[in-house]
């Protein structure tokens, strides 16, 4: 083999490794898992039917933020309203903050008189959506539905 065969081979084989490694790290940069917390205030009744709209803010770990309107609705044995403010939700598995918005899968039994609380997981494909708060209000009842977040 030639210097000059030598070098184009080793030229070509350069490229070729560089083009290869370019997409690779793009993709591991493109799926590179994310965490989100949300803040929420959330307001609603029931009386087998169940409804409750809030606001939020997610903010997640790679500086995406936004406003978001969250909506409940769902059906079940149930009664009552309640009052969530300064509720926290963490959200897992997500590649970048457009996958949290959609509608999650939510089931729970609810009961509060005066402080009421609310604590649950909620699942949307592989995004898992976890809820904490406390606020007022009385609810009894268990309940299945879906919680929604769209951006305000």
């Amino acid at each position: 083999m030639s210097k000059r065969t030598f070098g184009m081979a080793a030229l070509v084989l350069a490229c070729a490794g560089a083009m290869a490694v370019l997409p690779a790290g793009n993709a591991r940069a493109a799926g590179a898992e994310v965490s989100c917390d949300m803040t929420y205030s959330l307001s609603g009744w029931s009386l087998i039917y169940k409804h409750a709209v809030g606001t939020g803010t997610i903010t997640c770990s790679n500086g995406q933020s936004a406003n978001v309107k969250i909506t409940v609705v769902g059906g079940g044995i149930t009664a009552g309203k309640y009052r969530i403010d300064k509720g926290k939700g963490e959200i897992s598995h997500v590649r970048t903050i457009k996958d949290v918005y959609g509608s999650y899968v939510q089931a729970g039994a609810e009961a509060g008189v005066v402080k009421s609380s609310q604590a649950q997981v909620l699942t949307k494909g592989t995004t898992s959506l976890a809820l904490a708060g406390t606020g007022e209000g009385v609810n009894l009842g268990i309940s299945v539905g879906k919680f929604t977040i769209r951006r305000r």
